[in-house]
């Protein structure tokens, strides 16, 4: 969505469902397999995680075409210029406000999305024994990857947060961030959806374990 001013600005619900329910869910289920990966007596743990974050990725990527508004792709992404003078804005002390993902946001969540399919991916292909020694160092980069963009992507909502002087944890959880009444999207029925998202996941690790 463009960028405007805090004084035009109120709590929409900006974040759907299942925007919030995979984002959780990835995050839980990241740190679950990285904290597990050493363990051989947790390796059952480790790779269930693994497949509830494949689950949760593949999801969101279909969601980032048919979904809400501030879901899709299309709304989100920008080009790395664009992205560039985003950040440029920050230390300035009037940093352009959006009300869905940020340009640089837009592109950390691409490189989330990814590296974690990956990840899981190359996991699941040596847990099978597919691909050798190969498959497994490619694994343990990418994890490897995939937490140091965690960890910036932690740090950069912090500073945006601080930036910006509103809380972006709050609406993952919530769903309402700052915008204008003309973005909000429509409420979803909850139960449902959560019934959809944790059936897929049900499904996808029953499947490929």
């Amino acid at each position: 969505m463009q960028h405007h001013s805090h004084s035009s600005l109120t709590p929409v619900r900006v974040w759907d469902w299942t925007v919030r329910a995979s984002h959780w869910t990835l995050a839980s289920a990241f740190l679950t397999a990285y904290l597990t990966s050493e363990s051989e007596s947790l390796r059952l743990i480790h790779n269930t995680a693994g497949l509830v974050a494949l689950a949760a990725v593949i999801y969101r990527l279909g969601w980032g075409f048919v979904g809400s508004t501030h879901a899709r792709f299309s709304a989100f992404l920008r080009s790395p210029y664009r992205a560039l003078r985003y950040l440029l804005s920050l230390p300035s002390g009037k940093p352009e406000h959006f009300t869905g993902h940020n340009p640089a946001g837009g592109w950390a969540v691409i490189g989330l999305l990814g590296l974690t399919l990956l990840t899981a991916s190359t996991g699941w292909a040596n847990d099978r024994e597919l691909g050798g020694n190969l498959v497994e160092k490619a694994h343990d980069l990418l994890a490897n990857l995939a937490l140091a963009l965690v960890i910036l992507h932690l740090v950069a909502v912090a500073a945006s947060s601080y930036l910006h002087r509103e809380n972006l944890v709050k609406p993952m959880l919530w769903a309402r961030k700052l915008g204008l009444p003309t973005e909000e999207i429509p409420a979803r029925a909850g139960l449902v959806a959560a019934l959809i998202f944790a059936a897929w996941v049900v499904v996808v690790v029953t499947w490929l374990r």
